[in-house]
């Protein structure tokens, strides 16, 4: 079993979520994901993280939200396209929220790789159970009043990533991997 989950780490790759067609997890089984995906460092149970889970109906009023933002913004039709683009074409999708917590034991950096982690252990979960997954974030995604009208963020709070889930109609070639000769010092 040991060396089955290591050749799913080694093999694993991300598909364009913009090619995710359905059908995609139903309520019990992204649970499932979830559940499995949330098996992260959380540092002292502090979850400092929560989650969003959008569907198709949520996707078309983002879609919507990001245009009218972009607008605001004084965004180019470009701006405006890939405000609306995951949303447009999304199926379903996970929201990370990063959310600090008070602590005088853990620091607030470590509570936002946290989030991190859970975006990661939500694409493994999915890639698992064998849905096609993509950790996404854009531009509305860092916009403080976009993410607090769409995910009701407040204070500290930031999306960590938006982790598009669906079923992969034709996989693609794995793209090339880092070089680790280039990036790993040996102390």
């Amino acid at each position: 079993m040991t060396q089955d989950a290591f050749h799913f780490l080694q093999s694993r790759q991300s598909q364009p979520a913009k090619l995710f067609k359905g059908p995609v997890p139903d309520r019990a089984e992204l649970l499932e994901i979830l559940t499995a995906a949330t098996r992260v460092p959380d540092h002292g149970k502090l979850e400092p993280w929560r989650l969003v889970v959008l569907d198709k109906p949520a996707m078309q009023r983002l879609a919507d939200l990001a245009e009218a933002r972009a607008q605001e913004l004084g965004g180019d039709a470009e701006k405006i396209a890939k405000g609306r683009g995951q949303f447009d074409l999304g199926q379903l999708a996970v929201v990370v929220i990063s959310s600090p917590k008070p602590s005088e034991k853990i620091p607030v950096w470590e509570q936002v790789l946290s989030a991190g982690a859970l975006c990661l252990g939500v694409v493994n979960a999915a890639l698992a159970k064998g849905w096609g997954a993509n950790w996404l974030s854009g531009w509305p995604s860092h916009d403080a009043e976009f993410a607090a009208q769409a995910f009701g963020c407040v204070g500290d709070e930031r999306v960590a990533g938006i982790v598009h889930i669906g079923t992969v109609v034709t996989p693609m070639a794995d793209r090339p991997r880092p070089d680790l000769a280039k990036l790993i010092t040996w102390a």
